[in-house]
């Protein structure tokens, strides 16, 4: 299925994509609600490809990575907004997340994307909501430990949204690795008939990767937080030393390298957790080799903004 539906749109992404990044943009169709949108998803073509772009908002240029993908990719590009309150932990930033819906609207006009899906946390949970998908063995990975609750709400979430939109492929950034490793495994275990597109992270010039908690950070902690990167960056070094030697490094010693770079900085206030994992399964790892390689993933905090990372070994 997923086969003709590429041969049979090859042609028309040309004239989509060229039509919809003209100068005169078409308006972006904004839904509030799961019934208007379900009614324009069953007006569309259905030989024409969907890809769809989920976000909480506060769009950066990270986002607009993954939108520009999807527009290149499909037919059509849908976005989401949504500010999801269940994987948000007791005393997280759910309250004072930013939000610019306006902003966020102006940019995905911008970017050519045809419908934006932004309902209310009371249009997505109904006052009789109980049904949630609970994944198990994610609670026990350490950004599972470190936010309990948290991929419950995840997998609910994106579970609903695919629900909804329908999308042939859906675009997710590799900056949160437990993520997207979580909703591959969602895709996989409960059969849907879509395809995830990861995207690589995107950076600022001094290395940081770009997310909307970035805005958090003061002046001073900021010019201090690239240090987040440099130390992914060490793991990296460690590893390829260990390859021109040994072959092998324990991942204990691959974490210690990054948590020293993490510690140097005095504006780190906090090392929840360095991992060091296998790529597919996000399971701890004892040692790594150059050829099967890993993910380092970490969280820390800059001041009081708690900003995570990975990097591909």
């Amino acid at each position: 299925t997923k086969r003709r539906r590429q041969q049979s749109t090859s042609n028309k992404q040309q004239t989509a994509r060229g039509s919809n990044m003209a100068t005169k943009l078409a308006p972006l169709v904004v839904h509030t609600t799961i019934k208007s949108f379900r009614e324009a998803r069953r007006a569309l073509d259905p030989t024409l490809s969907i890809g769809f772009v989920p976000t909480m908002g506060a769009l950066h240029d990270g986002h607009l990575s993954l939108v520009k993908q999807a527009r290149a990719e499909n037919d059509i590009v849908v976005a989401s907004i949504f500010v999801n309150p269940t994987q948000f932990g007791v005393g997280e930033d759910l309250d004072k997340y930013p939000r610019q819906l306006e902003r966020d609207i102006g940019v995905l006009t911008q970017c050519g994307v045809e419908h934006l899906f932004a309902p209310t946390a009371d249009e997505m949970y109904g006052k009789n909501h109980i049904s949630y998908i609970d994944p198990e063995g994610f609670d026990d990975i350490p950004e599972g430990i470190s936010r309990p609750g948290h991929f419950r709400g995840v997998a609910t979430i994106v579970t609903k949204l695919f629900n909804i939109v329908k999308p042939h492929r859906a675009y997710f950034g590799r900056k949160d690795a437990a993520q997207l490793c979580l909703i591959e495994r969602i895709v996989e275990d409960l059969n849907m008939d879509l395809s995830i597109v990861p995207v690589d992270t995107m950076r600022e010039a001094d290395g940081l990767a770009m997310s909307s908690r970035n805005a958090y950070l003061t002046a001073e902690e900021r010019k201090a937080a690239p240090v987040v990167h440099r130390s992914l960056l060490a793991a990296k070094t460690a590893l390829e030393a260990a390859g021109s030697t040994a072959g092998a490094i324990p991942g204990a010693e691959l974490a210690q390298a990054v948590k020293a770079v993490l510690e140097s900085e005095p504006l780190v206030s906090d090392v929840q957790y360095v991992s060091v994992d296998d790529k597919s399964t996000m399971r701890a790892l004892e040692t790594v080799n150059a050829d099967d390689g890993g993910i380092v993933s970490l969280a820390c905090k800059v001041g009081s903004v708690r900003l995570i990372d990975n990097i591909m070994l």
